[in-house]
């Protein structure tokens, strides 16, 4: 199984995003997802953007994890 990060991009340069991740950034790529625009929250996956996605998928996404690293 593979995750997938919620990630809100915050520049664009050519065919890389720079997006922040809980707040790390980090570069990726837009290549698989057309269409991607500063403000957009995202899904990565190994250095790429593979889906766009809702603010408020992402903050539920986002909760979801944070609540999975607290468990014993």
């Amino acid at each position: 199984m593979c995750l997938g990060i919620p990630a809100l991009v915050i520049g664009l340069e050519g065919e890389e995003a720079l997006v922040d991740v809980a707040g790390a950034r980090r570069k990726v790529s837009t290549a698989l997802v057309e269409g991607i625009e500063e403000g957009d929250y995202v899904i990565v996956h190994a250095g790429f953007i593979i889906q766009k996605i809702d603010a408020d998928r992402a903050a539920e996404t986002i909760r979801m994890i944070r609540e999975l690293g607290r468990r014993p």
